[in-house]
C-alpha cells in the first residue's frame, strides 16, 4: 500500500514506438505471399535510404517461409556464414523484446495478417474478404488501399467502419512506385527534429580554469557555441551539472545532467532523456575553431539510416564524438553499451551503425584541453584575423 499521491514510478518520456519500432506499417488483407512481396519491393526502394525490417510468421509454403525453428533446445541461435549471418529465437517475445529487436530500424513492415501496426496499408482482395472482416479492430490508422487485380473500390464492411475512407489514397497492388513514394513522403513528414547540446559540464582538470568561459571570439565560449547551434537546430541548450544552472544566462537555455559521474556520455543520456525523439547535435565547448562551413558539412551529411553521423579525427583517424550528430535511435544504444559498462561515446560511434565522413576543414576539429594547447590556438585565431 502506497501514501496518497505517491508515484511509485518516476515518469519518463518515452520514445514513440509501436510493437516494434518507430515507424510501422502493417500490409494487411492479401494473401501473405503477395504481402512479402509487395514488402519486398518497398525494401529495395527504400533500404538505401532507411534502416528497414520485415516482420511476418512462419508459412509452410515455400513462397513465404521464414527460418525453421530451432530443434536443439536452444533459446537463441546464431550462425555466422560467409554471406550472411542468422538469428533463430526460440523463446517468448514480449513488446520489450521486440522493440529491442528493431529499435536501430527506420521502418519495420508487417504482414498484417499475423502482426498489428501503428498503420496500415489495406489490400482489397477478395480472396481475403473475410479475414479482414475479422481484423476491422486493428485498422486504426489506414494510410493507403490497395486494389488487387479485379477490385475496383474498398468493401462496404469498410466503408461502414472507416468514417474517413473517401480521404484515403486509393492505388493499384501494382502500382509500386505511387506506394514507395506515399511511405516515403510520410517519412520525412516525420524526420526527428534536431536539437543542439553544448557540452559545458567538465571540470577543466587540465585547462586549470573553465574552458566554456574562455572568450575566444568576444563572448564566453558556451555562448558562442550555442549561438553557432542556432540556426541549425529547433532548439539549443547548454549542457551543464546542477550547480552550474545558476550561473548561466537566463536568455539560453540549459540542460542538467541526470545521469552524473558519465562526462560528455551522460549529458548526451541526459539529453535523450528529456526528449528522447529528438536528434542531437553535440559540440563540445572547447573546440574554438569550429565555424559554419564544417557545420554546413555536417549537416548535409547526415544519415538518418545511421546511429550516429560524425567526422573521422584529423588527430587519431576515429570517429570523433563530440562534433556529431546522434539520431534517436542511438538512445537504447547508449543504455546498451552503459549497461556492459561501457561510458565511451567513441566506443559506441566504432561498434554502430555511424556514418563517419572526412572533414574538408580538419583545423576546425582541434580541440583545447591545455594551456600550451590554448597558446597555439590563440596564435591561429590571430593569424586568421590579420588575414581577414
Amino acid at each position: 500500500m502506497t501514501s496518497k499521491g505517491h508515484k511509485k514510478h518516476t515518469a519518463l518520456v518515452r520514445p514513440a514506438m509501436g510493437n516494434w519500432g518507430r515507424n510501422e506499417w502493417a500490409i494487411v488483407g492479401a494473401p501473405c505471399g503477395d504481402i512479402k512481396t509487395l514488402a519486398e519491393k518497398i525494401i529495395a526502394a527504400l533500404s538505401g535510404k532507411y534502416a528497414m525490417a520485415y516482420v511476418d510468421a512462419e508459412h509452410n509454403d515455400e513462397q513465404t517461409a521464414v527460418s525453421p525453428r530451432l530443434n536443439n533446445g536452444a533459446v537463441l541461435e546464431y550462425i555466422d556464414a560467409d554471406e550472411a549471418q542468422n538469428i533463430s529465437l526460440n523463446s517468448e517475445v514480449n513488446p520489450f523484446a521486440k522493440r529491442k529487436l528493431l529499435g536501430d530500424c527506420d521502418v519495420v513492415l508487417l504482414n498484417g495478417n499475423h502482426h498489428q501496426g501503428q498503420q496500415q496499408i489495406v489490400v482489397i482482395d477478395s480472396r481475403k474478404k473475410e479475414s479482414l472482416r475479422k481484423r476491422l479492430d486493428q485498422l486504426t490508422a489506414v494510410k493507403l488501399f490497395l486494389l488487387a487485380d479485379g477490385e475496383t473500390e474498398p468493401f462496404d464492411f469498410i466503408k461502414e467502419a472507416i468514417a474517413d475512407w473517401q480521404q484515403i489514397p486509393v492505388f493499384k497492388l501494382s502500382e509500386t512506385e505511387q506506394i514507395v513514394n506515399l511511405i516515403n513522403n510520410s517519412l520525412q513528414t516525420k524526420a526527428p527534429v534536431l536539437n543542439g547540446l553544448v557540452l559545458a559540464g567538465g571540470k577543466s582538470e587540465r585547462m586549470g580554469a573553465d574552458k566554456s568561459a574562455i572568450n575566444w571570439h568576444g563572448r564566453e565560449q558556451q555562448y558562442y557555441m550555442a549561438d553557432l547551434l542556432k540556426p541549425y537546430c529547433q532548439d539549443v541548450f547548454i549542457s551543464c551539472r546542477d550547480e552550474q544552472k545558476a550561473g548561466i544566462d537566463p536568455n539560453y537555455q540549459t540542460l542538467t545532467d541526470t545521469f552524473t559521474g558519465l562526462g560528455p556520455y551522460g549529458a548526451i543520456l541526459s539529453a535523450f532523456r528529456q526528449q528522447p525523439d529528438s536528434a542531437w547535435l553535440v559540440v563540445a565547448c572547447d573546440l574554438p575553431l569550429l565555424d559554419r562551413p564544417t557545420l554546413d558539412e555536417l549537416i548535409a551529411s547526415r544519415s538518418t539510416k545511421h546511429v550516429a553521423t560524425t567526422f573521422v579525427s584529423p588527430h587519431d583517424g576515429f570517429p570523433e564524438p563530440l562534433i556529431t550528430i546522434w539520431e534517436p535511435k542511438s538512445y537504447a544504444e547508449l543504455l546498451s553499451f552503459l549497461g556492459q559498462g561501457y561510458s565511451c561515446p567513441r566506443k559506441v560511434l566504432i561498434n554502430t551503425h555511424t556514418h563517419v565522413i572526412n572533414p574538408s576543414f580538419p583545423e576546425s576539429l582541434t580541440n583545447v584541453n591545455t594551456p600550451e594547447e590554448l597558446e597555439k590556438v590563440k596564435t591561429i585565431l590571430q593569424q586568421k584575423n590579420i588575414t581577414a
